[in-house]
């Protein structure tokens, strides 16, 4: 008994965990944290950053440290000296009355000097650039404006996750709505096949009407089928996109398909938008990035000055040796400035090319949010056709009902009517479905994050 109590718990505690369900925002917010989109794009930011913290440092002086040591075959500096050509002829007749003759004649030999033969030297250095053409400040300004660039790319990465989890949501809400359709037509055809049976048996209808309602309960049976198939397939593309795979089980929160507003979300102002999408934000960024571009060409061409300090040693004379020193360097580029000028050209013109592509797109921009609005509106009005539809449908299924059981209508006329109940179902299942991912086209289209939902 104990082992089976186990068994059942385990079994229970199972199901609990298979029926866990997530909202809509819950499946964002998972895909948000694992979605590899959005991960690749957090660490392109990451990398934006520590290459606008590599680019500060060239503000400040640059140290670097030498050290040499050497042993070379020979002296490095070699010489012969004559002694007798340094001696003063006064001195010479001195030193000829005073010395030895052999000492008189070594003085008139030449005599071999080599020095550094070996040797230490060791050198700290320290260079400030004063001036370098506005490289420097451009620089890091182009660094900035690509961590700017980065976190842009994020959110154009975060809006396509958002729009991709919602498509997957509502085909997966739209899969299970219709497996509410099907159970209902079900019900409906077991009704219809009960009465169908008893009229048969009572010889007020022919067989044949039976098997028409048999055969569309197959049909319904092959559907359901085909509609399971999909909500598996669709569930496995929505846990592997949130990351829910390790999930033994997910469902999903189905929203309420009868709550109706008959409001739709206030248009925005031509043109006034486009300065909040981050399409145009990236354009503007371009467009700033081929000024800055511009300006470190000019600045390539320009002198560039830089004072330093440092502090040397060496013992390249058999004595320890140190001393200071600062400097002052200018550098022209006189070579550079032939092909220097056309580079700067050129990047005149990539700058006025941005600027032209930022103007085309924004007008691109504005027909986009201008088409996204329409297909709201369109939506919109679908979804009230298909809420007419049903009434409609239903009442005629009703009146088919009636006749049929009168004896004043067939069995196809019934059977017709139901199927256009479904029909009816399933149209306003996909009009509630496709007016929601009209809603988030248009917010990504605007920029808008408050769009009214139904």
């Amino acid at each position: 008994m104990k082992k089976i109590f186990v068994i059942i718990v385990c079994a229970v505690c199972c199901d609990f965990v298979a029926a866990q369900t997530y909202t809509l925002a819950q499946l964002k917010d998972s895909a948000l944290h694992n979605n590899i989109a959005i991960r690749n794009a957090r660490h392109s930011i990451e990398a934006a950053q520590q290459q606008r913290k590599e680019t500060f440092t060239k503000f400040f002086p640059n140290i670097s440290g030498t050290g040499l040591w050497f042993n070379a075959n020979k002296g490095m500096a070699q010489t012969t000296v004559n002694p007798s050509e340094l001696i003063p002829a006064e001195l010479g007749l001195t030193l000829a009355q005073s010395l030895p003759a052999e000492a008189l004649a070594a003085l008139a030999n030449p005599i071999s000097i080599s020095m550094m033969k070996n040797g230490t030297i060791g050198s700290l250095m320290a260079m400030q650039p004063v001036f370098a053409g506005g490289q420097i400040i451009n620089g890091n300004k182009l660094a900035k404006v690509g961590e700017e660039v980065s976190h842009l790319q994020l959110q154009l990465s975060e809006n396509e996750v958002e729009k991709t989890v919602e498509q997957y949501f509502w085909q997966l809400v739209s899969l299970q709505e219709k497996i509410k359709t099907i159970d209902a037509v079900d019900t409906l055809l077991a009704d219809i096949h009960k009465d169908v049976d008893v009229a048969v048996r009572a010889g007020l209808a022919m067989p044949n009407d039976l098997l028409q309602v048999q055969l569309r309960q197959n049909d319904i049976e092959s559907q359901r089928l085909k509609l399971q198939n999909g909500i598996s397939i669709v569930k496995q593309l929505l846990g592997q996109y949130t990351g829910l795979t390790t999930a033994p089980s997910f469902d999903i929160v189905l929203p309420n398909m009868n709550q109706q507003d008959d409001l739709l979300p206030s248009h925005v102002e031509e043109g006034n938008g486009v300065g909040l999408l981050p399409e145009y934000q990236l354009l503007q960024k371009q467009v700033e990035a081929a000024n800055l571009q511009k300006k470190l060409a000019v600045g390539q061409n320009l002198p560039s000055v830089a004072v330093g300090a440092g502090y040397n040693y060496h013992n390249l004379l058999d004595n320890n040796h140190t001393f200071g020193m600062i400097f002052a360097t200018v550098s022209v580029p006189i070579s550079d400035w032939w092909g220097g000028s056309h580079a700067i050209k050129r990047r005149k013109i990539e700058h006025q090319q941005a600027q032209e592509q930022l103007a085309d797109n924004a007008e691109l921009l504005k027909i986009r949010i201008q088409n996204a609005w329409n297909s709201v509106e369109e939506a919109y009005q679908q979804l009230l056709l298909a809420q007419r539809s049903i009434e409609q449908a239903k009442e005629n299924l009703r009146m088919n009902r009636d006749y049929y059981r009168a004896g004043t209508s067939k069995m196809s006329d019934l059977l017709e009517a139901q199927m256009l109940y479904q029909q009816s179902l399933d149209r306003h299942t996909d009009a509630f479905a496709d007016y929601h991912n009209r809603l988030l086209e248009y917010k990504q289209a605007t920029g808008l994050k408050d769009v009214k939902r139904l």
